[in-house]
């Protein structure tokens, strides 16, 4: 999958509706999200997820891409994401791998938010 297309992808998961979130999630999929229960998995990972909000904007920077080997993409990025007041940021990471010639899932995804002035200063 070509750079820009990766971006694209990724850009839907964060403002996709509910069912294009669950085509594009592996079945063995894991998650690590700043809200509880933090860690899931499989199809705990998509319930949760595409039941969440869907963003109106996302933008993207700092974004890094490797290819450890064939059929497996790794990404890490920032992304600032708004919907009408609401904003978030947060450090992310997705592994995609290849199911078959251009039909690609996520099987890991990651969001660290930054800590807070009060949260260092604790």
């Amino acid at each position: 999958m070509e750079d820009d297309r990766v971006w694209a992808f990724e850009e839907s998961l964060w403002t996709g509706d509910a069912e294009h979130y669950r085509e594009s999630i592996d079945e063995s999929a894991l998650m690590v999200v700043p809200q509880p229960p933090y860690v899931l998995e499989s199809g705990a990972a998509v319930d949760a997820v595409s039941q969440t909000p869907r963003w109106e904007s996302v933008t993207f920077t700092e974004n890094r891409i490797v290819r450890p080997q064939e059929g497996l993409i790794v990404i890490a990025y920032r992304v600032e994401a708004a919907k009408g007041d609401e904003h978030y940021v947060a450090h992310c990471t997705s592994t995609y791998r290849r199911l078959e010639h251009e039909v690609w899932r996520v099987v890991q995804h990651q969001q660290t938010p930054p800590l807070s002035a009060d949260a260092r200063a604790a």
